[in-house]
Protein backbone atom coordinates (compact mmCIF):
# COMPACT_ATOMS: atom_id res chain seq x y z
CA UNK A 1 0.00 0.00 0.00
CA UNK A 2 1.62 3.52 -1.01
CA UNK A 3 2.00 6.04 1.92
CA UNK A 4 -1.12 8.60 2.63
CA UNK A 5 -0.14 12.05 1.19
CA UNK A 6 -1.76 15.36 1.09
CA UNK A 7 -1.12 18.83 -0.23
CA UNK A 8 -0.04 20.00 2.98
CA UNK A 9 3.24 19.77 5.15
CA UNK A 10 4.95 20.92 8.51
CA UNK A 11 4.29 24.62 7.95
CA UNK A 12 0.31 24.50 7.30
CA UNK A 13 -1.75 25.85 9.53
CA UNK A 14 -5.35 23.97 10.88
CA UNK A 15 -7.35 27.21 9.26
CA UNK A 16 -5.18 25.74 5.33
CA UNK A 17 -6.36 22.55 6.57
CA UNK A 18 -10.01 23.29 6.93
CA UNK A 19 -9.88 26.21 4.22
CA UNK A 20 -13.37 25.08 2.16
CA UNK A 21 -14.91 22.28 4.10
CA UNK A 22 -18.52 22.52 5.20
CA UNK A 23 -18.86 20.93 8.72
CA UNK A 24 -22.74 22.07 8.86
CA UNK A 25 -24.40 19.69 11.16
CA UNK A 26 -21.80 18.10 12.39
CA UNK A 27 -20.98 17.33 15.96
CA UNK A 28 -17.15 17.70 17.54
CA UNK A 29 -15.66 16.43 20.88
CA UNK A 30 -12.75 18.10 21.77
CA UNK A 31 -10.77 16.84 24.98
CA UNK A 32 -8.30 19.39 26.26
CA UNK A 33 -9.92 21.94 24.08
CA UNK A 34 -9.24 25.01 26.29
CA UNK A 35 -5.68 25.40 25.65
CA UNK A 36 -2.88 24.86 22.85
CA UNK A 37 -3.81 22.57 19.72
CA UNK A 38 -6.52 21.52 21.37
CA UNK A 39 -7.98 25.29 21.39
CA UNK A 40 -6.84 25.50 17.81
CA UNK A 41 -8.50 22.50 16.81
CA UNK A 42 -11.57 23.48 18.16
CA UNK A 43 -11.58 26.87 16.62
CA UNK A 44 -10.94 25.30 13.00
CA UNK A 45 -13.73 22.51 13.40
CA UNK A 46 -16.49 25.25 14.96
CA UNK A 47 -15.57 27.91 11.94
CA UNK A 48 -15.98 25.00 9.45
CA UNK A 49 -19.71 24.17 10.90
CA UNK A 50 -19.43 22.12 13.38
CA UNK A 51 -20.89 22.47 17.03
CA UNK A 52 -18.35 21.95 19.51
CA UNK A 53 -18.01 20.67 22.79
CA UNK A 54 -15.33 21.17 25.39
CA UNK A 55 -14.04 18.37 27.42
CA UNK A 56 -11.58 19.58 29.70
CA UNK A 57 -11.00 18.99 33.09
CA UNK A 58 -10.91 23.12 34.56
CA UNK A 59 -14.37 23.95 33.30
CA UNK A 60 -13.63 27.45 34.43
CA UNK A 61 -10.85 27.44 31.97
CA UNK A 62 -13.29 26.17 29.58
CA UNK A 63 -16.08 28.39 29.86
CA UNK A 64 -13.28 31.16 29.00
CA UNK A 65 -12.09 29.29 26.28
CA UNK A 66 -15.62 28.87 24.66
CA UNK A 67 -16.70 32.42 25.19
CA UNK A 68 -13.14 33.26 23.32
CA UNK A 69 -14.07 30.89 20.26
CA UNK A 70 -18.03 31.97 20.59
CA UNK A 71 -17.06 35.53 19.79
CA UNK A 72 -14.00 33.97 17.05
CA UNK A 73 -16.81 32.21 15.03
CA UNK A 74 -19.95 33.82 15.46
CA UNK A 75 -21.56 30.46 16.63
CA UNK A 76 -23.09 30.63 19.84
CA UNK A 77 -23.41 26.41 20.40
CA UNK A 78 -20.01 25.98 22.11
CA UNK A 79 -20.24 23.81 25.00
CA UNK A 80 -18.33 23.02 27.67
CA UNK A 81 -18.32 19.39 29.69
CA UNK A 82 -16.11 18.41 32.51
CA UNK A 83 -14.22 15.88 31.99
CA UNK A 84 -11.12 14.23 33.83
CA UNK A 85 -9.30 11.61 32.53
CA UNK A 86 -7.57 10.13 35.49
CA UNK A 87 -11.65 9.71 37.50
CA UNK A 88 -13.41 6.96 35.71
CA UNK A 89 -16.68 8.72 37.56
CA UNK A 90 -15.94 11.92 35.29
CA UNK A 91 -15.75 9.97 32.01
CA UNK A 92 -19.15 7.64 32.89
CA UNK A 93 -20.98 10.89 33.23
CA UNK A 94 -19.44 12.78 30.48
CA UNK A 95 -20.39 9.51 28.40
CA UNK A 96 -24.20 8.81 30.11
CA UNK A 97 -25.26 12.30 29.33
CA UNK A 98 -24.24 12.41 25.63
CA UNK A 99 -27.00 11.68 23.25
CA UNK A 100 -27.50 11.84 19.98
CA UNK A 101 -24.57 10.81 16.86
CA UNK A 102 -21.31 12.29 17.23
CA UNK A 103 -19.50 12.82 14.13
CA UNK A 104 -15.66 13.75 15.23
CA UNK A 105 -14.06 12.80 18.45
CA UNK A 106 -10.45 14.03 18.61
CA UNK A 107 -8.63 12.84 21.60
CA UNK A 108 -5.98 15.52 22.37
CA UNK A 109 -5.66 15.89 26.26
CA UNK A 110 -2.45 14.78 27.83
CA UNK A 111 -0.47 14.94 30.48
CA UNK A 112 3.87 14.85 29.80
CA UNK A 113 7.15 13.60 31.72
CA UNK A 114 5.55 13.40 35.21
CA UNK A 115 8.58 13.78 37.34
CA UNK A 116 7.72 11.58 40.00
CA UNK A 117 5.69 8.21 39.99
CA UNK A 118 1.75 8.71 40.55
CA UNK A 119 -1.17 6.50 40.19
CA UNK A 120 -4.86 6.59 40.17
CA UNK A 121 -7.10 4.90 43.11
CA UNK A 122 -6.91 1.95 40.50
CA UNK A 123 -3.26 1.72 41.21
CA UNK A 124 -2.60 2.68 36.92
CA UNK A 125 0.68 4.59 36.44
CA UNK A 126 -0.80 8.27 36.13
CA UNK A 127 0.58 9.04 32.05
CA UNK A 128 -0.43 6.00 30.81
CA UNK A 129 -4.24 5.86 32.67
CA UNK A 130 -4.78 10.08 31.37
CA UNK A 131 -2.78 9.90 28.08
CA UNK A 132 -4.39 5.86 27.10
CA UNK A 133 -6.63 4.35 29.74
CA UNK A 134 -8.62 7.35 29.95
CA UNK A 135 -8.88 7.91 26.10
CA UNK A 136 -9.71 4.59 25.51
CA UNK A 137 -12.67 4.83 28.16
CA UNK A 138 -14.00 7.42 26.74
CA UNK A 139 -13.79 6.23 23.27
CA UNK A 140 -15.44 3.15 23.76
CA UNK A 141 -17.93 4.68 25.31
CA UNK A 142 -19.10 6.94 22.84
CA UNK A 143 -19.05 3.74 20.33
CA UNK A 144 -22.60 4.38 20.07
CA UNK A 145 -22.85 7.68 19.13
CA UNK A 146 -20.18 7.56 16.92
CA UNK A 147 -21.65 4.43 15.32
CA UNK A 148 -24.59 6.30 14.77
CA UNK A 149 -23.36 8.92 12.60
CA UNK A 150 -22.38 8.48 9.08
CA UNK A 151 -18.53 8.08 8.91
CA UNK A 152 -17.74 9.40 12.41
CA UNK A 153 -13.87 10.27 12.83
CA UNK A 154 -11.83 9.53 16.15
CA UNK A 155 -8.43 11.21 15.89
CA UNK A 156 -5.58 10.33 18.54
CA UNK A 157 -2.88 12.56 19.49
CA UNK A 158 -0.04 10.57 20.12
CA UNK A 159 3.47 11.55 19.84
CA UNK A 160 6.97 11.15 18.54
CA UNK A 161 7.93 10.47 22.08
CA UNK A 162 6.23 7.06 21.59
CA UNK A 163 9.99 6.32 20.17
CA UNK A 164 10.93 6.51 23.60
CA UNK A 165 9.26 3.51 24.67
CA UNK A 166 7.30 0.28 23.59
CA UNK A 167 4.52 -0.63 26.04
CA UNK A 168 6.30 -3.35 28.50
CA UNK A 169 3.15 -5.34 28.87
CA UNK A 170 4.61 -6.61 31.86
CA UNK A 171 5.17 -4.02 34.04
CA UNK A 172 2.91 -0.95 32.75
CA UNK A 173 2.58 0.56 35.82
CA UNK A 174 6.10 0.28 37.01
CA UNK A 175 5.38 -2.04 39.83
CA UNK A 176 8.65 -3.34 39.66
CA UNK A 177 11.47 -1.13 37.40
CA UNK A 178 12.51 1.90 38.06
CA UNK A 179 9.83 4.64 37.01
CA UNK A 180 11.56 7.35 34.40
CA UNK A 181 8.80 9.94 33.19
CA UNK A 182 10.28 10.05 29.54
CA UNK A 183 9.98 6.61 29.37
CA UNK A 184 6.51 6.66 30.76
CA UNK A 185 5.21 9.04 28.84
CA UNK A 186 6.56 7.07 25.93
CA UNK A 187 4.78 3.86 26.29
CA UNK A 188 1.49 5.85 26.89
CA UNK A 189 2.19 7.58 23.75
CA UNK A 190 2.79 4.01 22.08
CA UNK A 191 -0.21 2.57 23.91
CA UNK A 192 -2.46 5.31 21.77
CA UNK A 193 -1.05 4.30 18.73
CA UNK A 194 -1.60 0.40 19.17
CA UNK A 195 -5.16 1.56 20.84
CA UNK A 196 -6.13 3.27 17.19
CA UNK A 197 -4.84 0.24 15.01
CA UNK A 198 -6.66 -2.00 16.83
CA UNK A 199 -10.10 0.20 17.24
CA UNK A 200 -9.23 0.32 12.81
CA UNK A 201 -9.97 -3.06 13.01
CA UNK A 202 -12.65 -3.55 15.66
CA UNK A 203 -14.82 -0.85 14.18
CA UNK A 204 -14.25 -0.77 11.03
CA UNK A 205 -17.73 -2.58 10.12
CA UNK A 206 -19.25 0.62 12.06
CA UNK A 207 -18.16 2.54 9.43
CA UNK A 208 -16.26 4.83 11.91
CA UNK A 209 -12.63 5.53 10.60
CA UNK A 210 -9.65 6.26 13.63
CA UNK A 211 -6.24 7.50 13.07
CA UNK A 212 -3.48 8.58 15.12
CA UNK A 213 -0.65 11.56 14.71
CA UNK A 214 2.43 13.22 16.28
CA UNK A 215 1.33 16.84 16.24
CA UNK A 216 5.07 18.08 16.27
CA UNK A 217 6.50 20.56 18.88
CA UNK A 218 4.67 23.33 20.05
CA UNK A 219 4.93 25.40 23.29
CA UNK A 220 1.86 24.50 25.53
CA UNK A 221 1.00 24.06 28.89
CA UNK A 222 2.33 20.36 27.93
CA UNK A 223 5.44 21.13 29.01
CA UNK A 224 4.69 22.48 32.77
CA UNK A 225 5.95 19.55 34.34
CA UNK A 226 9.86 19.96 32.82
CA UNK A 227 12.39 21.85 35.34
CA UNK A 228 14.80 24.17 33.51
CA UNK A 229 17.60 21.48 32.56
CA UNK A 230 14.42 19.60 30.71
CA UNK A 231 12.96 22.32 29.05
CA UNK A 232 16.72 23.37 27.69
CA UNK A 233 17.51 20.13 26.65
CA UNK A 234 14.17 19.93 24.03
CA UNK A 235 15.04 23.60 23.00
CA UNK A 236 11.71 25.33 25.15
CA UNK A 237 14.11 27.70 26.53
CA UNK A 238 17.44 29.49 25.39
CA UNK A 239 20.67 29.45 27.03
CA UNK A 240 20.40 32.58 29.42
CA UNK A 241 16.60 30.67 30.62
CA UNK A 242 14.30 32.84 28.69
CA UNK A 243 11.46 30.90 26.92
CA UNK A 244 10.99 30.82 23.67
CA UNK A 245 7.73 32.13 22.15
CA UNK A 246 8.68 29.28 18.80
CA UNK A 247 12.15 27.35 19.53
CA UNK A 248 13.54 26.45 16.43
CA UNK A 249 12.28 23.45 14.47
CA UNK A 250 9.34 24.19 16.57
CA UNK A 251 5.56 24.67 15.51
CA UNK A 252 3.13 27.29 15.97
CA UNK A 253 -0.18 26.38 18.08
CA UNK A 254 -1.72 26.45 14.99
CA UNK A 255 0.57 24.60 13.04
CA UNK A 256 1.01 21.98 15.48
CA UNK A 257 -3.16 22.05 15.29
CA UNK A 258 -3.18 20.94 11.30
CA UNK A 259 -2.49 17.55 11.69
CA UNK A 260 -5.26 16.99 14.03
CA UNK A 261 -7.73 19.02 12.23
CA UNK A 262 -6.93 16.97 8.90
CA UNK A 263 -7.71 13.74 10.72
CA UNK A 264 -10.49 15.22 11.66
CA UNK A 265 -12.55 16.95 9.16
CA UNK A 266 -10.18 16.71 5.38
CA UNK A 267 -11.59 15.03 2.37
CA UNK A 268 -8.10 13.97 1.49
CA UNK A 269 -8.45 11.22 4.41
CA UNK A 270 -12.21 10.10 3.69
CA UNK A 271 -11.75 6.20 4.58
CA UNK A 272 -8.37 6.30 6.16
CA UNK A 273 -8.29 4.46 9.10
CA UNK A 274 -5.70 2.32 11.35
CA UNK A 275 -2.68 4.68 10.25
CA UNK A 276 -0.20 6.90 11.88
CA UNK A 277 0.56 10.70 10.63
CA UNK A 278 2.83 13.66 11.27
CA UNK A 279 3.01 16.87 9.45
CA UNK A 280 -0.05 16.18 7.69
CA UNK A 281 1.13 13.04 5.95
CA UNK A 282 1.34 9.51 7.00
CA UNK A 283 4.37 8.67 8.87
CA UNK A 284 7.44 6.94 7.60
CA UNK A 285 8.85 3.98 8.98
CA UNK A 286 11.21 5.48 11.94
CA UNK A 287 14.37 5.07 10.05
CA UNK A 288 16.42 6.40 13.34
CA UNK A 289 14.46 6.55 16.55
CA UNK A 290 17.10 8.53 18.18
CA UNK A 291 15.99 11.02 15.51
CA UNK A 292 12.51 11.69 16.76
CA UNK A 293 11.11 10.84 13.45
CA UNK A 294 8.18 8.39 11.19
CA UNK A 295 6.53 5.74 13.34
CA UNK A 296 8.13 2.92 15.34
CA UNK A 297 7.23 -1.04 13.65
CA UNK A 298 6.09 -1.69 18.06
CA UNK A 299 3.72 0.83 17.82
CA UNK A 300 1.46 -0.31 14.28
CA UNK A 301 2.42 -4.25 14.79
CA UNK A 302 -1.14 -5.38 14.66
CA UNK A 303 -0.44 -8.55 17.11
CA UNK A 304 0.86 -6.28 19.71
CA UNK A 305 -2.18 -3.95 19.15
CA UNK A 306 -4.62 -7.29 19.49
CA UNK A 307 -2.83 -7.46 22.80
CA UNK A 308 -2.95 -4.02 24.24
CA UNK A 309 -6.63 -4.55 23.41
CA UNK A 310 -7.04 -7.27 25.39
CA UNK A 311 -5.49 -5.80 28.09
CA UNK A 312 -7.09 -2.26 27.96
CA UNK A 313 -10.51 -4.14 28.18
CA UNK A 314 -9.88 -5.90 31.26
CA UNK A 315 -7.83 -2.50 32.72
CA UNK A 316 -11.48 -0.80 32.20
CA UNK A 317 -13.62 -3.98 32.86
CA UNK A 318 -15.32 -4.49 29.66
Amino acid sequence: MSRITTPFDARSTASEVIEGVNLTGKRAVVTGGASGIGLETALALATAGAQVTLAVRNTEAGERAAADLRTATGRDDVRVARLDLTDRATIDRFTADWTGPLDILVNNAGVMALPELARTPEGWEAQFAANHLGHAALTLGLHGALAAAPAARVVVVSSAAHLMSPVVFEDIHYTARPYDGWSAYGQSKTAMVLFTVALAEQWAADGITVNALHPGGIVTNLQRHLDDAQLRFVGAVDEQGNRLEVPPGWKTPQQGAATSVLLAASPYIEGVTGHYFEDNNEAIPAPDPAGMVGVAPYAVDPTLANHLWKETLHLLGH
